[in-house]
């Protein structure tokens, strides 16, 4: 890929992110999360909004465990 290509932000259902060539299609299981630019843009809006790497079901799942504990 040349520096002028222009990316995508895309998200799976377990909320981890990625990014992809604008002009292709979204892999499976991917969709886009509303931004598009240079390759160091994209990856700079990641680091910005992904700020917990557990996947969502990891998260929610911890979530439900710790629900039933008491301090």
């Amino acid at each position: 890929m040349s520096e002028a290509t222009q990316y995508k932000v895309v998200v799976n259902h377990e909320e981890q992110y990625s990014i992809w060539p604008l002009e292709r299609e979204n892999p499976i299981g991917w969709n886009d999360a509303g931004k598009s630019g240079t390759r160091e843009a994209c990856l700079a809006y990641i680091e910005a909004v992904w700020t917990d790497m557990r996947p969502r079901s990891l998260r929610e799942r911890m979530r439900m465990d710790g629900a039933g504990e008491t301090s």
